[in-house]
């Protein structure tokens, strides 16, 4: 089969569909895979590399999108809507439910448009999002004791505190996988840290990870409305499957923060959990609203491409393998690859999605 991979588009978007050692895997199986001239190079992959593993070099985006499968990272970008089409399949992070625009593109062209994070095995796991999401978790605290330096607007709090001054308040709602790792962080620097969720079980498994030192609680919306105000750094890590995420902390919430405390949702790419917060870019990370700094970027990750590349190819390289060798029919064999079928001969497939755009669903014939 021929794969292209192009370069991604999106602001900052460092990470690459394939690396050198997937291209390889591929070239040794019989496949021909078109890289987009310097497409790996914001993840330390130069073309040479590619060369040596096997792929063809092409010089710009359409030779790559001219394929029979195209990897990529993220969501195609409307410039990008023109290389869809019929009869390809496209396998990259997609986050419809947020996105009305590209479910309209990928419907009206006839692509099959097969998603990461929809990607699901039987025991409920998300497979190809869970890299991705440690990553992002790890980086929510990185990115936030950054923004709280005052001179990045901040309140100029360091999380760790100091012998004789108390440390900083980490606030995250939702203890999946975002959460826990961003706990983990936070508590390695000697944060005080709490987490919200309304899975008991998940706070039960969680305080044997953290034991006392960090404070678990139920969430539900008196809880947020009395622990957010004193948060210096607020993280959301909710998930719902294909959906939006709940709106958990309103602007009224938001508004008794102290000025300079800092929000990093890394739940945006699905709509985001807090009321104040828009997708920002690695460009322009932030934004002060209510005096409280915003981080929205939607594609965390980017900011370590030379890591999350390879974190990602580690899991989706099986994917593509079984894809190129059996098309379309890799959807019949593997049943966690179908829960990631998005999009399909101009039909809405994903049920979560459906439930998004029930205007867009296939219409029941009775």
């Amino acid at each position: 089969m021929e794969i292209g991979v192009p370069k991604e588009t999106k602001d900052q978007e460092y990470r690459v569909g394939l690396s050198p050692n997937s291209v390889r895997s591929l070239s040794d199986r019989g496949h021909t895979v078109f890289v987009e001239r310097g497409a790996g190079e914001g993840s330390g992959f130069a073309d040479a590399d590619y060369l040596q593993a096997g792929a063809q070099i092409v010089l710009d985006s359409k030779d790559a999108w001219d394929r029979a499968l195209v990897v990529k990272v993220k969501e195609p970008l409307p410039d990008e809507y023109p290389y869809l089409r019929k009869g390809q399949m496209l396998f990259t992070y997609l986050h419809l439910a947020a996105n009305r625009a590209l479910t309209q593109a990928l419907l009206d062209s006839g692509t099959t448009a097969i998603a990461y994070e929809t990607v699901e095995l039987p025991d409920k796991r998300l497979p190809l999002l869970a890299p991705m999401s440690i990553i992002a978790g790890r980086l929510a605290i990185q990115f936030g004791a950054r923004f709280l330096e005052r001179q990045q607007g901040g309140r100029g709090v360091l999380l760790s505190g100091v012998p004789g001054v108390k440390p900083g308040q980490v606030v995250i709602l939702g203890g999946g996988v975002v959460g826990t790792e961003a706990a983990r962080i936070a508590v390695g620097m000697g944060a005080q840290v709490q987490i919200l969720d309304v899975n008991v079980d998940r706070l039960a498994y969680l305080e044997t990870l953290f034991g006392s030192r960090v404070e678990l609680l139920y969430s539900s919306a008196s809880q947020i409305e009395a622990v957010v105000p004193a948060a210096d750094l607020l993280i959301g890590a909710v998930l719902v499957l294909a959906q939006k995420a709940p709106i958990l902390v309103s602007r009224q919430v938001v508004q008794q923060m102290r000025p300079g405390s800092v929000i990093v949702d890394v739940a945006v790419d699905q709509g985001g959990c807090i009321e104040t917060v828009r997708p920002t870019s690695h460009s322009h990370p932030t934004y002060i609203e209510a005096g409280v700094v915003h981080f929205g970027v939607p594609n965390m990750p980017g900011a370590v491409p030379w890591t999350s590349t390879q974190a990602l190819n580690n899991v989706t390289l099986p994917y593509v393998l079984q894809l190129a060798k059996d098309g379309f029919g890799a959807l019949d064999r593997n049943a966690a690859l179908a829960h990631g079928l998005n999009v399909h001969q101009h039909q809405l497939k994903h049920p979560a999605v459906q439930d998004v755009f029930p205007d867009l669903a296939p219409k029941l014939v009775s």
